[in-house]
């Protein structure tokens, strides 16, 4: 316990100095200064920065919130389509919502996606009109991009040390993961966060001017060294003042809560087709997770129900529709973070009533050759494509 509470209390500001420089050192022989995985990163003629240069403020914020919460590889094709489609903050603040959705569709989390909406609409009325390519424009106090929704400290800092070279440190999961099994810490990163910021800071600090790489340097470990399962100790610059390597328990770190029992559940959803051939979407309300995005009516099943009973009984309270519920089209597996769902889908066909949104934004029907044009959770592309393959079958 006297070991453990030691590491707890390390105060490695002494070493500062010396972790900052010779992880920088590192990464300029290691580190991702590919233009090709970080475009976001470099200069318009290719590239990496100096100190005294400044990026694409745009490009870097995009980039910071699709990193949120998903790995560089799935990010970087998303970010190039977006650029294309946004490249100017006003371009994106004229978008309508279901057009960023669609271009965000299967990166998830898609909170994100509307709140960068909101958060460049917001923007415009701080940047003069015609001068959001000009940096002098972009507002580069860190209070000010806190202000903006879905925002916190590191991606403001984020974006910040990457278009500005502000100093600024950052603390995402990388950067916890790799402090946790530096200082060896007992408890939870999430229980002692202003002790984390503490050392970030302190590193960031160690290294004048230099905000930029040692950030990129820092995540840079994390993401391909300090991993998750099975990091490469060996090759680590911080190996020899690392207090988990030296105690030998690299993987006890960093130490996690008591996870808790992920519910399950079944969700009965109708496919509704009229005698025109088209099928029944429905817009999800804006709060939530999935929030603004369309997706194929049902709900929840209630215990001792069958599952053709849940669907129509769904219709019933969510549409104000009657249906027929046929066969089974398809059953698909899908985990969230906080739930695991299993959607049991049936062909229906619609008997009465006109659908109302009671528990959604809008209610469409539309040809399913045009369901590509909105945009769905990433479960509904296996209902789509079972859909389209029936279809040929019915006819």
């Amino acid at each position: 316990m006297g070991q453990r509470r030691s590491a707890e209390h390390r105060d490695f500001s002494p070493l500062a100095a010396e972790l900052s420089h010779s992880l920088l050192a590192w990464w300029e022989v290691h580190g991702r200064k590919d233009p090709a995985l970080k475009p976001w990163m470099f200069t318009k003629d290719g590239r990496w920065p100096e100190p005294h240069e400044h990026l694409n403020v745009l490009e870097c914020w995009i980039a910071e919130v699709m990193l949120q919460q998903t790995q560089l590889q799935v990010v970087l094709p998303y970010w190039e389509r977006w650029m294309e489609a946004f490249p100017t903050l006003e371009l994106l603040a004229e978008a309508r919502e279901q057009d960023v959705l669609l271009l965000w569709q299967g990166l998830g989390y898609y909170s994100r996606a509307r709140r960068l909406l909101a958060g460049a609409k917001q923007l415009i009325g701080q940047i003069a009109p015609a001068s959001s390519t000009t940096l002098s424009a972009w507002p580069k106090d860190l209070d000010c991009w806190l202000l903006l929704p879905g925002i916190g400290r590191t991606t403001a800092a984020g974006i910040l040390s990457s278009a500005f070279n502000s100093p600024l440190a950052i603390l995402d999961g990388n950067v916890r993961r790799v402090l946790a099994r530096l200082q060896a810490h007992p408890r939870p990163p999430g229980r002692d966060q202003a002790l984390y910021w503490q050392w970030s800071e302190a590193l960031v600090a160690a290294v004048p001017g230099s905000a930029r790489d040692f950030n990129q340097a820092l995540m840079d470990l994390g993401a391909t060294v300090c991993t998750p399962h099975s990091p490469d100790c060996g090759v680590c610059p911080w190996q020899t003042h690392c207090a988990a390597y030296a105690a030998g328990d690299v993987g006890r770190y960093p130490v996690k809560d008591t996870p808790r029992a992920v519910p399950f559940q079944v969700i009965g959803v109708g496919v509704v087709l009229n005698e025109a051939g088209e099928v029944l979407i429905d817009q999800r309300l804006n709060e939530g997770l999935l929030g603004g995005l369309w997706e194929f009516p049902g709900g929840k099943q209630e215990q001792g129900e069958v599952i053709v009973d849940t669907i129509a009984r769904e219709l019933r309270e969510e549409l104000a529709i009657e249906v027929a519920v046929g066969e089974e089209l398809i059953s698909v597996e899908h985990a969230y973070s906080h739930k695991k769902l299993r959607f049991v889908v049936h062909l229906c066909q619609w008997i009465s009533g006109e659908p109302q949104p009671l528990a959604s934004q809008q209610v469409l029907w539309v040809s399913p050759q045009s369901l590509a044009d909105y945009p769905f959770p990433a479960a509904n592309a296996k209902i789509i494509a079972a859909l389209l393959k029936e279809l040929p079958r019915m006819s």
